[in-house]
């Protein structure tokens, strides 16, 4: 798929619409507070926007799952982002389907019923990025296992910089290294100390 495998096209559709959809709470609330009818129109356009990017995402993860290599601590987690993400698109596309289907006709209960739920939404969708976070930086979750333990012998090799190595020392540092065998993982950048 276009150089993506699932979750590598999950981690690249994930962050813009949990981004949308914050900004869209931000939006509404400072169209109540302000009663500003073109922050009212910013809101339902970055909630259309992240609640389609949104489900895109959520698509995305359900395939990256059966895709990746995991033991039962990422499957535990894995199933709580899950549930977090579609309880959190449950939410904001009730939301959405709500204000189209009610168009400028909504009362005021009911918009602050809708924002209230917004804000719920905006809770589920910080926490679902949370636990994403520790899938990948605590558990590895989406790294092979093969390039998982090339990684740790990497590192258990070690790798020294001298105190003071300017950029041009480090580069002929590293082009030694590579001709004594030591190499950085792939698309991981050269240290600098």
């Amino acid at each position: 798929m276009l150089g993506y495998d699932w979750p590598r096209f999950h981690a690249a559709v994930n962050d813009l619409p949990a981004a949308l959809l914050f900004v869209t709470v931000l939006f509404d609330l400072g169209a109540w507070l302000t009663k500003r009818d073109s922050l009212k129109a910013a809101a339902l356009w970055t909630l259309w926007a992240g609640v389609i990017g949104g489900w895109v995402a959520v698509l995305a993860g359900l395939q990256a799952e059966d895709a990746i290599q995991h033991g039962e601590a990422i499957h535990e987690l894995m199933e709580t982002h899950e549930t977090l993400a579609l309880t959190t698109m449950g939410i904001f596309t009730t939301v959405l389907v709500w204000k189209l289907f009610r168009r400028t006709k909504l009362t005021g209960v009911e918009e602050a019923g809708l924002r209230g739920l917004s804000v719920a939404g905006l809770v589920t969708v910080v926490w679902t990025g949370v636990l994403g976070g520790k899938l990948v930086f605590e558990h590895a979750a989406g790294i092979p296992n093969a390039t998982m333990q090339a990684e740790l012998e990497n590192r258990a090799a070690g790798h020294h910089h001298e105190p003071g190595e300017s950029d041009d020392e480090e580069h002929e540092h590293a082009d030694s290294a590579k001709a004594a065998g030591h190499v950085h993982a792939p698309g991981t950048p050269p240290h600098k100390h």
